[in-house]
């Protein structure tokens, strides 16, 4: 999900008007590409600019007619105001804001309902007008530099249902200085073709205990982490799922000042869990419902964002201080013996591993805006990278690989608007092959991914649980879905980072989704 370290609103905006690419503490930084050509193995990009077909628009981005307090001041003698203002007026909606093709970024807002206020950029609205009048939306917040911002939005035309477009402005201190266009969906399947069959939704637990990111299950048990949530510390949640229909929270904890927890796997009785503060945490589950603390490791502080454990060895991914993987032996599973700090050339200082997955003697490493790559972990202490795939302003976030035929097959996806399934011929990692690409709304992110034989399981934030056939890699096929994502749940916000999160398919006949809002959700495995 997202970095540990995070930008402030104001420069989440100044990373917004240019491309020269921000850190992933905002994942939204636009991107600009040709036109996407399926069916060939040419790279493009995350996200493909389309200008929305509105008669607002500026000719000069830079230089506003319009300002942030009356609907008025922008021209829209040429919009169908009686459709924009006939939508509902409420709903949680994802948008694309853009000043020109070369600064496009994503941005949500969430109509009020019942009295409740809505937000837009995750800010408290200061106006919400959706009636006969139009469409109209501001926002207000101070700078990290006490100047007071705001964005207004107003709406043009409703091309089809659940979308909106229109343009925008933003103004410091009173004065307009920027202005562009912007293209919303609202974030509900209502509207949406239905793709494949549903999945049979057993059981949901709620977790009360920050944002939850990520599970694992074993032992009849569920262990789900999460990240701080305001002023709510994060942790972790332990839920017995014995009984799949009613599952039981036995027990909630975290550490004092350390609950940024992030990833979770086990091996035998040993839980390992990924802090941002400390490394990685081993509790011990012997009894699955009360873990006991044992240790953090490599000691002192340090920052784990995803672990993985494949055999005896565990890969702890760790973005500060030194953007390295962490490669434990785990043969005797509670005392882990670090073996080697993993490196890979980076394309900029701010590039590190975000996820991994290892497989027959290789590491495919999501080393974010380096891109994906793959190292030869035969020998602990010497990790050669035999290959990269990688493409302009790309965010590499999560993967899954395979064996098919003769072929080694890698599923992998980044984390920002845009970002989708791409599946690759890594056989030969020197010349690594685009052979196909799924794509949901362009305003949604794909997120983490399961490969269990021939099926992928893909958690994708808005766009729910996606069941993947990939016994043909050059052409998936869903077989299943689920829209976990509740627009109006009273955790939900406006955030790209909402819905399917996380998911383990442990073979047990169920299927384990994390939903940020919803917490816990129990599936019949397809």
């Amino acid at each position: 999900m997202k970095s540990p370290v995070r930008l402030s609103i104001t420069a989440l905006f100044a990373c917004a008007v240019s491309l020269s690419g921000c850190h992933k503490d905002d994942p939204e930084v636009p991107d600009a590409g040709p036109p996407d050509t399926a069916g060939t193995d040419v790279e493009r990009t995350d996200y493909v600019d389309v200008l929305p077909d509105v008669p607002c628009a500026d000719p000069d981005y830079a230089s506003p007619r319009a300002n942030c307090e009356d609907p008025g001041s922008f021209d829209l003698s040429r919009c169908d105001k009686a459709a924009v203002g006939a939508v509902s007026p409420s709903g949680t909606y994802r948008a694309i804001l853009r000043y020109t093709s070369q600064s496009a970024f994503g941005a949500g807002f969430r109509l009020g309902a019942e009295g409740s206020p809505g937000t837009l950029l995750g800010r408290p609205l200061v106006r919400q007008q959706v009636d006969a009048q139009g469409f109209f939306l501001t926002n207000e917040f101070t700078t990290s530099t006490k100047a007071v911002q705001r964005y207004a939005l107003a709406g043009c035309r409703v091309p089809e249902p659940g979308r909106i477009t229109g343009c925008f402005v933003r103004c410091t201190d009173g004065v307009p200085d920027y202005s562009g266009t912007f293209d919303a969906r609202r974030m509900n399947w209502t509207e949406e073709p239905v793709r494949s069959p549903s999945l049979h939704l057993v059981s949901e637990t709620a977790v009360t205990q920050g944002d939850p990111v990520d599970v694992y299950v074993t032992k009849d048990h569920a262990y789900v982490v999460s990240l701080p949530r305001g002023t709510e510390a994060g942790g972790l949640t332990v839920i017995n799922v014995a009984d799949k229909a009613h599952p039981v929270v036995v027990t909630t904890l975290n550490l004092p000042n350390d609950s940024y927890w992030n990833g979770v796997w086990a091996k035998g009785d040993a839980l390992y869990i990924a802090s941002g503060n400390s490394g990685v945490i081993v509790y011990d589950i012997s009894n699955p419902a009360a873990p006991q603390y044992v240790r953090a490791l490599p000691g002192g502080a340090i920052n784990v964002h995803t672990v993985f454990v494949e055999g005896d060895r565990l890969y702890a991914m760790s973005p500060a201080p030194n953007g390295e993987t962490l490669l434990f032996d785990v043969a005797t599973p509670l005392a882990p013996q670090l073996l080697s700090r993993i490196s890979v050339p980076r394309s900029d200082a701010t590039s590190y591993p975000h996820d991994a997955f290892a497989y027959q003697d290789r590491l495919y490493v999501n080393h974010s805006t380096t891109g994906y790559v793959i190292l030869d972990v035969t020998r602990p202490n010497v990790t050669p990278v035999l290959g990269a795939y990688s493409f302009p302003n790309q965010y590499s976030h999560a993967n899954a690989v395979g064996t098919f035929g003769e072929r080694t097959i890698a599923f992998e996806g980044g984390e920002r608007f845009g970002a989708h399934l791409r599946v690759l011929d890594v056989t030969d990692p020197a010349r690594i092959r685009l052979l196909a690409q799924v794509k949901m709304r362009a305003e949604t992110s794909i997120h983490n991914l399961v490969l269990k034989g021939t099926r992928l399981y893909v958690a994708w934030y808005h766009e729910g649980v996606r069941v993947f056939d990939v016994a043909t890699p050059e052409s998936p096929q869903e077989v299943a879905s689920f829209n976990t994502f509740d627009e109006l749940h009273p955790r939900s916000t406006d955030s790209l980072y909402q819905g399917a999160i996380g998911m383990r398919v442990p073979g047990d006949g169920s299927m384990y989704v994390v939903d940020l809002s919803r917490g816990l959700l129990v599936f019949d495995e397809p």
